[in-house]
């Protein structure tokens, strides 16, 4: 475990509001030259707590407006039956995010699809056929009051 001061703490903070902030403007913000801002987020990247940069799309404008989030249990609790249902979600495209994870299934799936049609599509066509997967359990996401995923 790293320990951030708090000025490294504000950086991060502010980086994640806004990955593409100006050095000039995070700086401010932190409290610091900008100079010495950008050796603090240079180290911070080179420490690895900074472990990149992205967009954030909105799944609606890109033809995703139905979201769900599945919980899938699988029959065998072998090493090989994990890898192998990684290995096909790996290559599913509407699979946005996959966490192995504890309690009374396996994994927890982020879906997005252009609408029930399509999931219902992935559902049967994909998770359906996947061997060891034994339950399926969806929530479909109404709306996203808060959502701070960068």
């Amino acid at each position: 475990m790293t320990k951030l001061d708090h000025t490294n703490r504000t950086i991060l903070r502010e980086l994640q509001r806004d990955g593409r902030i100006s050095n000039l403007e995070l700086a401010d913000r932190a409290g610091l030259s900008p100079s010495a801002c950008l050796r603090r987020v240079q180290d911070l990247e080179r420490r690895g707590i900074i472990k990149g940069y992205r967009a954030v799309l909105d799944p609606v404008a890109l033809g995703h407006g139905f979201v769900a989030y599945i919980g899938v249990g699988l029959g065998e609790h072998t090493k090989a039956a994990q890898e192998g249902f990684e290995r096909a979600i790996a290559s599913a495209p509407e699979v946005v995010e996959c966490h192995n994870i504890t309690g009374t299934i396996e994994y927890l799936l982020r879906v997005e699809c252009a609408d029930l049609p399509s999931y219902k599509s992935f559902h049967t066509d994909v998770l359906g056929t996947l061997p060891h997967v034994t339950a399926i359990t969806s929530y479909v996401v109404m709306g996203s009051p808060k959502d701070e995923r960068a």
